[in-house]
């Protein structure tokens, strides 16, 4: 085992040098593998079919043709997302293609440097770690099934982490976060990571943005914002069905499991109730030992379980899940470590794809077999497993200035605040090391507007 952790560590080291050279080389065995399979992106028809509708009317009349089980495809997101996405539809098909494709890969290199810069510890060399995970990115599922379909998950997640990491100002990650809830609603979920990091500031300027949003969809639209808010919102039947193995969700892995559909029984309340005593103690947890990227992935993980559909694409929470079981304060627990290869396994073998194709030759109406029911909850299990990971306390073994501490707490600060200023509570506080001096990590991020002195954090 020693000899393994070695080699591994080589063989880390050999990447880290050659982070660029990898991304390129992945970037065009994609660009390949996309030419000689091409693969029909109908959500990104969607937008570019249904945006105009939204002047007209019948925008959530357009529907888009395809095969069962979801046969027709409707435009789901609110008013305002049709109107951001009204240039794309005056674009030719095949510029539309490339354009989205592009910037949804320029989007998981900010998720990926997003989530590096959240974490609550300062390595050297994140740049190459963020190219690193950039690269291995369009390799797992839900990254490949997002880039495929014309999905905006990517560009929705690289708002919301982009903004949270790397705002300066409360302005910035509140309007992030409400930009990208306002163009689909399962965002709306990293509000939570606002609350629960008491910046009340960007909660604020959330909420009034949103509104604003709402507000002025409403002012151009107002059939069609109508007909959204007061009904189609809460519509779950014109998303998808929630028993196919394609919805991820806490309801769908029970309802492929029971038979029918679990939502309102007995067993999802008391599932429910499961998962958000879980999720809870993860939270609870990471904010104890300042954690900005665990409470993150604490949120996103949670909104997905307990939302009623949660496509495999919708998982791109995946990829911050797994920077923080790699780089996080439990990188080095055997637990850490299991579930970052366990969620490697699953989104990287593509098994959800690989049950869809099993699932759409089965006969239907008829039960659901359990032999795909069960494959079919993994990522609720890894999600699960992942909570149980973030709730481990906190364990410092090294000297200040060592890996295994936190220079952060060392130094006074916290990491919760984007700033660096030190934290006012008598429990925030961390005694000074004595002896060696702490030295803080030189800064990775000079071509990043990284957060800097402001006023008012709460």
């Amino acid at each position: 085992m020693k000899r393994i952790a070695v080699h591994g560590r080589r063989a880390g080291r050999w990447l880290t040098r050659r982070a660029g050279w990898c991304l390129a080389g992945s970037l065009a065995l994609y660009a390949l593998t996309a030419l000689l399979s091409p693969a029909e992106p109908l959500d990104l028809r969607v937008y570019h079919e249904a945006a105009p509708h939204v002047l007209t009317g019948g925008l959530y009349d357009q529907v888009v043709r395809t095969g069962p089980p979801i046969p027709e495809l409707p435009f789901t997101y609110p008013p305002f997302a049709a109107l951001v996405l009204l240039p794309l539809a005056h674009l030719p098909w095949t510029a539309a293609v490339v354009l989205w494709r592009a910037a949804s890969l320029a989007a998981v290199l900010v998720v990926t440097a997003g989530a590096l810069r959240l974490l609550p510890h300062r390595f050297g060399g994140d740049r190459d770690r963020a190219l690193l995970w950039a690269a291995a990115a369009p390799w797992l599922e839900p990254v490949r099934h997002t880039l495929d379909q014309g999905q905006i998950n990517l560009l929705l997640g690289a708002a919301v982490v982009g903004g949270l990491a790397f705002g300066r100002r409360a302005a910035v990650r509140g309007t992030s976060v409400a930009l990208a809830a306002s163009l689909k609603l399962t965002p709306a979920v990293a509000g939570a990571y606002l609350l629960a990091t008491r910046q009340w500031r960007a909660a604020g300027w959330a909420v009034a943005t949103g509104g604003a949003a709402v507000g002025l969809a409403w002012w151009i639209a107002p059939g069609e914002s109508e007909r959204y808010w007061s009904g189609l919102v809460t519509d779950t039947r014109r998303v998808g069905p929630v028993w196919s193995v394609r919805n991820q969700s806490l309801r769908g892995a029970l309802t492929r499991l029971l038979g029918h559909d679990a939502g309102g029984t007995a067993l999802w309340w008391a599932a429910l109730a499961l998962v958000t005593l879980a999720a809870a103690g993860a939270l609870r947890a990471a904010l104890r030992r300042d954690d900005p990227l665990g409470v993150l992935v604490t949120v996103e993980l949670y909104g997905l379980l307990v939302c009623p559909v949660s496509w495999s694409h919708h998982w791109i929470w995946c990829l911050p899940a797994m920077i923080w079981l790699a780089h996080g304060p439990h990188r080095t627990r055997a637990a850490a470590r299991t579930v970052l290869v366990l969620w490697a396994a699953v989104t990287g073998a593509r098994l959800v794809p690989r049950l869809i194709g099993a699932e759409d030759r089965l006969a239907r109406p008829g039960p659901y077999p359990w032999a795909l029911a069960w494959p079919g909850c993994v990522y609720a299990g890894c999600a699960l497993l992942t909570f149980l990971v973030l709730a481990l306390p906190a364990r410092r073994t090294g000297p200040a200035g060592s890996p295994e501490y936190d220079r952060d707490a060392a130094a006074g600060r916290s990491p919760l605040r984007p700033d660096g200023a030190a934290v006012s509570s008598r429990r925030g506080r961390a005694r000074p090391a004595t002896g060696r001096p702490v030295r803080r990590a030189p800064d990775p991020w000079r071509w990043s507007a990284g957060p800097g002195r402001r006023r008012g954090w709460r």
